[in-house]
């Protein structure tokens, strides 16, 4: 049965959606049966699989809308390594219908519930807001994911995403957890970014994973091949540092399935 992850963080820029397609790219690498839904409506991570949004006839909007089914909308990845449930502009309506849509903040977790036991590991990359769609993705995860850059501001947006995620584990999620953060677009060379990660590590603990993703070109230029790092130069320090990540997830993933996570 997978493990539903929800990549999000509210403030834009911060490396969500790089993070995303990197992370199942690496974990498909791994061995695992991976699956990535789009539910951001600009579907840069639709793009960045290698998937163009402006041909699909059917996307994750039509799945929450309940007019096509899971199987007439995922796709494979331009590699074909993990399976996408992609997105284009037609999410920006989606968030409207749902408004007067019964059971609204509980239909991509239906979607996903039913098509579970054929993953090991479902992704969603979240919009940088927090929205309809963005509920749907909490409610329907087991954890969340955060990735952020170690400046000040994404402090601030940290602890506002934290206050976010309590509120839905009230309301609609009992079992949400936050898995972990991911320093990403990370500068070894500047001072306030080893400054904000000690303060990470002081407050989080052991929920900050342990790779440091660094500012890499390779991972600036792969999705404009419609590639993750991993297969457009998997030497690079970019594809490196996430296929690292993807083997503390699948650590996170071992201890969870035998009861040592805690939320």
């Amino acid at each position: 049965m997978a493990r539903i992850l929800a990549v999000t963080n509210q403030k834009g820029g911060v490396g969500k959606t790089t993070s995303a397609v990197n992370l199942a790219a690496c974990l498909a690498h791994l061995g695992q049966r991976v699956l990535l839904v789009d539910m951001d409506p600009q579907g840069n991570a639709t793009t960045g699989s290698g998937v163009d949004k402006q041909k699909l006839l059917h996307t994750v909007y039509h799945v929450l809308l309940r007019e096509q089914p899971f199987s007439r909308v995922c796709v494979k990845s331009a590699t074909g390594d993990y399976d996408l449930l992609p997105a284009n502009r037609d999410m920006a309506g989606a968030e409207v219908e749902l408004v007067q849509a019964d059971e609204r903040e509980y239909r991509l977790k239906q979607a996903l519930d039913a098509v579970a036991a054929h993953y090991d590991s479902i992704l969603i990359d979240c919009p940088p807001a927090l929205n309809l769609l963005t509920v749907n993705a909490l409610t329907a995860a087991h954890a969340v994911i955060i990735p952020m850059q170690c400046e000040y501001f994404a402090i601030e947006g940290l602890a506002d995403l934290v206050n976010t995620v309590k509120k839905i584990k009230a309301r609609l999620n009992p079992g949400l957890v936050i898995d972990g953060v991911m320093r990403v677009m990370f500068d070894h060379r500047n001072t306030l970014a080893q400054h904000v990660s000690d303060q990470l590590k002081a407050h989080f603990g052991a929920k900050v994973f342990d790779t440091v993703v660094p500012r890499n070109v390779r991972l600036a230029e792969a999705p404009s091949h419609g590639l993750s790092a991993l297969h457009y130069d998997k030497g690079s320090k970019g594809a490196q540092a996430y296929l690292q990540m993807a083997r503390e997830l699948i650590e996170k993933q071992q201890d969870a399935s035998g009861g040592n996570r805690h939320g």
